[in-house]
């Protein structure tokens, strides 16, 4: 058994759509990145790719890279979740917690559990999302962005 952690933040931009664990929420402003900005799929990325040893989500899928320009990071999950099959890896479960003061998240989590699973090839009740706050410290208590937290565990089936 491998575990990893993932972590990520991004600060809100106008005129950007908001995305987190690849669906697309209604709210006035976005998250400024190279890609979606997805903070989810990306912490989420980096817990996989720690817990096999594989390097982090830059190294993969480099910022400086066009290819990577806007890309929908959900695309960046299904490569990893293949990365990881071929290496014998199976993922058992994955926490995350999104950090925000706004948007709140609860009626998406559904959604999204169901559009990372998929992505993932992963049955939704291996995924658990949770929304929570600072209590209004912090650039996130500012509401200047959002973190996310990812915990991962794999099974590697040819050790």
């Amino acid at each position: 058994m491998r575990i990893g952690i993932g972590i990520d933040a991004h600060r809100f931009i106008a005129g950007k759509p908001l995305v987190l664990g690849g669906v697309e929420i209604p709210f006035e402003l976005g998250l400024e990145a190279h890609s979606d900005g997805d903070v989810i799929c990306h912490a989420i990325l980096d817990a996989l790719l720690g817990a096999a040893a594989l390097g982090d989500k830059g190294t993969h899928f480099p910022p400086t890279d066009p290819q990577y320009k806007n890309i929908r990071s959900t695309l960046l999950l299904e490569r990893t979740a293949k990365l990881l099959r071929e290496r014998g890896f199976a993922i058992v479960n994955i926490d995350c917690s999104v950090v925000c003061e706004e948007p709140k998240l609860s009626s998406h989590i559904p959604e999204m559990k169901h559009t990372l699973g998929t992505a993932l090839g992963v049955a939704e009740d291996r995924i658990a999302v949770k929304g929570t706050t600072t209590e209004r410290m912090g650039f996130t208590g500012r509401k200047e962005g959002i973190t996310a937290m990812a915990v991962t565990l794999l099974e590697q089936h040819n050790a």
